[in-house]
């Protein structure tokens, strides 16, 4: 990687060679050093003379999350700092108020200490979990399960009753383009794309439509086959052996699935050794309920 300069102003440049080797020699000297505290976490603001850090600002941001999405990064670091200074200059008046000392702020504040304790007991969880052994065997598993699985690549048009969908397929018969007629006649958000669905498997479908689409040949189409939706006339395009995607391609679902198993594993190992009773419930009826389980990875790659 190079390392390019500022160029110096016509009337500054260094006429002195020493100067030169002096400003060499300090770049060398401090460029090994280690960043301060201060400056890698600057003071931002003062309130009062409390201050107010760049990692106060990271963590309001963490914690604000959705309501900051759609500000650019200058807005939302401003937005975010004026928040800090407010909840400084408001959290001071509370405890002038000594609002701390209320049943309700005990209450609030006992649970809300829990809740951090969990959120960060099983983020170290799931973060220790993620080891890339721990990815690549969930990731061989799952690929194991996909490879030889077939998939379809179908076109539809997507009509209200049998009637119409009879009509469009004595228009095909007679030689229509299947894709304009889903332009002119579909109902279904992808009549645009010719009623393209892309690639699927038998599972992505409703089951009276996969069991007709697997049963077509490619170029074939297919009688008015009903289902929840409408009527659908269907033509298949292709037909291939799923293939495993990439293992980049699909590393950050892994790494969610992996992450959510192992604490939802941690949370009933705890569960299992603690005594729970209910008592809004008999004590037949208070049984252990199951831990959540992380969503299933399939890891599709997108449709295009």
């Amino acid at each position: 990687m190079t390392t390019s300069f500022p160029e110096t102003k016509t009337g500054l440049r260094l006429g002195l060679a020493s100067a030169a080797v002096t400003g060499c020699v300090a770049l060398v000297l401090f460029a090994g050093l280690p960043l301060r505290a201060e400056d890698a976490n600057p003071v931002l603001a003062k309130v009062n003379g409390s201050e107010i850090r760049q990692s106060d600002v990271a963590l309001a941001e963490e914690e604000l999350g959705p309501s900051l999405a759609q500000m650019d990064p200058a807005t939302k670091k401003d937005n975010v700092l004026s928040f800090l200074i407010d909840m400084k200059i408001v959290a001071k008046a509370a405890e002038d108020k000594k609002v701390e000392n209320s049943e309700e702020f005990k209450k609030r504040l006992a649970f809300t200490r829990s809740r951090l304790l969990m959120d960060s007991l099983l983020a170290n969880e799931g973060k220790a979990a993620t080891t890339d052994d721990a990815m690549k065997k969930v990731y061989d598993e799952a690929s194991k399960q996909i490879a030889g699985e077939q998939e379809v690549h179908a076109r539809h048009i997507l009509v209200e009753t049998e009637d119409e969908a009879k009509a469009i397929e004595g228009e095909l018969k007679k030689g229509a383009d299947f894709a304009e007629l889903a332009k002119k006649k579909s109902k279904d958000p992808g009549a645009s794309d010719g009623g393209d669905l892309g690639f699927f498997t038998k599972e992505q479908m409703v089951p009276e439509f996969s069991s007709v689409a697997f049963t077509l040949e490619p170029g074939k189409i297919s009688d008015p086959v009903k289902s929840q939706f409408g009527w659908h006339v269907i033509k298949i395009e292709e037909k291939r052996n799923r293939k495993a995607p990439e293992f980049e391609q699909v590393k950050s679902q892994i790494e969610t699935y992996v992450t959510r198993k192992a604490q939802a594993d941690y949370v009933a190992k705890l569960r299992e050794a603690a005594k729970v009773e209910r008592m809004d419930q008999p004590a037949a009826a208070a049984t252990k309920p199951e831990a959540a389980k992380p969503a299933e990875s399939k890891m599709a790659p997108a449709k295009k």
